[in-house]
């Protein structure tokens, strides 16, 4: 998606937006993502703040207003400060988070935090007055016919455990950023979908499954269904390799097919 800068918005947005901020010094676009129309760091009067968002008559604004609704919810996950519909476009606030994108590979002292996040996250139930589909919904395409029932929870789930999405603070925590598909999904669906983002990262399938186990929830899940899961993750992301390609998911194919095989190959319990 392509992307404005600030102080292309419309004036009365502007406004809009800083009547919660205060004046705003300078506004700095976000490097990365490709979703969000708009996507800056604005320094104000107040202080820092994220803000993200798209025209009021994008079809998908909803999404950004069901991000900030789970956002709102969701633990170990900026605050949500404000929300702005004016001159045309629907804007959020978020708090700003000094912060560092964790280190994945291998001895890093940041997996065991990031462990920690996810045993939090297999612990919260999804927000059932957020209406959204499931996971197991989501890759009906990919899964078979009849689906395990211990791939149809209702946990939350935040489903894009990029490293992009992460962000490790001063105070030693690591939060979970970018909500937007977060849906109803197992317990330790998030583990589970961490695993080939850890053995893109340099660690072995079994390094990496040694780490997820370290989350209850994952240690727990039914073996034969980790491993139909394992097997449509790498059909998914082999099919959007394919249809939808984007520079970093040759590799991350790569990673899921890894561990889908290593799954298959060596019984887990």
């Amino acid at each position: 998606m392509d992307r404005i800068e600030w102080h292309d918005l419309p004036a009365a947005t502007r406004a809009a937006v800083e009547r919660h901020t205060g004046p705003v010094d300078v506004a700095e676009t976000a490097p990365h993502g490709v979703m969000s129309r708009l996507a800056c760091t604005v320094h104000a009067r107040v202080g820092r703040a994220f803000i993200k968002g798209t025209r009021h008559d994008d079809p998908q604004a909803w999404v950004y207003r069901h991000e900030a609704q789970v956002t709102r919810y969701a633990p170990l996950a900026p605050r949500v400060l404000w929300e702005v519909d004016a001159g045309g476009w629907l804007l959020h606030g978020y708090e700003y988070v000094d912060g560092r994108h964790p280190d994945l590979t291998p001895g890093s002292d940041d997996l065991g935090l990031l462990m920690r996040t996810l045993t939090v996250m297999s612990e919260t139930p999804w927000p059932e007055a957020n209406r959204k589909k499931p996971l197991h919904t989501r890759w009906a395409d990919f899964l078979p016919d009849d689906v395990p029932p211990g791939l149809q929870g209702r946990q939350l789930a935040h489903t894009d455990m990029s490293p992009r999405n992460m962000l490790v603070t001063p105070a030693g925590k690591l939060l979970l950023l970018d909500w937007a598909l977060s849906c109803p999904a197992p317990a330790w669906a998030d583990t589970a979908l961490t695993v080939p983002r850890l053995v893109s990262a340099g660690h072995t399938p079994q390094q990496a499954e040694t780490i997820a186990r370290q989350v209850p929830a994952y240690r727990t899940a039914a073996p034969a269904t980790v491993t139909t899961f394992a097997r449509t993750v790498y059909a998914a992301w082999e099919d959007w390799e394919r249809t939808r390609p984007l520079p970093h998911r040759a590799a991350l194919t790569a990673a899921a097919r890894k561990w889908a095989t290593y799954r298959e190959a060596v019984p887990i319990t």
